[in-house]
């Protein structure tokens, strides 16, 4: 999966985020952006104080370094705005102790893609209907800094989980999917249970599509003009 969301402000996300329950909210509101790039700032969901679930602004790269002279964090200098599928298992990698304590999902109402052909790039943008939204399994960590005034504060990174490909993905990119969630399945509320042990959610990690949606041909995400008409990826059934 590239880089690059949409997240709208429209009925679908709108909705889901009324479904998934959220108590606590970030103090400056659900971050929304037609495109919204790693390293930037997306909104994620996740339970916290038990049975609570918040949604805070992380930055859309899982591991941070400090920023000097400020003590902040910053992206580090290791791409990880997407945690591979078979990394979460794996001692010592990024995500392993975020897949056993630290899930999130990503309401969104798209996400792009590249693929590569005879050396050219050819973009497509994977949207739902505007009264429907998307699901993405993440995972994030908190990192604490020290601010001038001596007042401890805490920021947030996320990424997203990453499958195989797609066999319906295949003619849009060929390296990998996003893990898609849905609350009508119970895949989401299963994904947010902290009680939930990582071998229970093996069956989360097999690519599917458990929503149809058109995938639009642009001439670049920046610029965002079709070049094509778009097709429908049906869900899986």
């Amino acid at each position: 999966m590239c880089g690059r969301l949409n997240v709208t402000d429209s009925a679908g996300v709108r909705a889901l985020c009324e479904q998934l329950d959220i108590q606590l909210w970030p103090e400056d509101g659900m971050r929304f952006s037609r495109f919204i790039r790693a390293t930037d700032r997306v909104s994620i969901v996740f339970r916290a104080d038990g049975d609570k679930q918040k949604m805070i602004n992380a930055i859309w790269w899982l591991l941070l370094e400090k920023a000097a002279p400020d003590g902040q964090f910053k992206p580090s200098r290791y791409t990880s705005f997407n945690t591979r599928y078979d990394k979460l298992n794996k001692r010592g990698s990024a995500g392993y102790q975020s897949y056993r304590s630290q899930r999130c999902v990503i309401p969104a109402s798209g996400f792009g893609e590249t693929i590569s052909i005879d050396g050219k790039k050819y973009y497509h943008d994977m949207m739902v209907e505007d009264d429907d939204a998307l699901v993405m399994g993440g995972l994030y960590r908190t990192w604490q800094y020290t601010t001038a005034s001596g007042q401890t504060q805490t920021e947030f990174s996320c990424s997203v989980v990453t499958l195989p490909p797609h066999d319906k993905l295949q003619h849009i990119h060929k390296k990998a999917s996003p893990l898609m969630l849905s609350l009508k399945d119970g895949s989401v509320q299963d994904w947010l249970d902290p009680t939930r042990f990582p071998e229970s959610l093996d069956y989360l990690l097999t690519p599917k599509i458990r929503q149809s949606m058109s995938a639009l041909p642009v001439d670049k995400p920046s610029t965002y003009q079709p070049i094509g008409e778009s097709t429908l990826i049906s869900a899986d059934g």
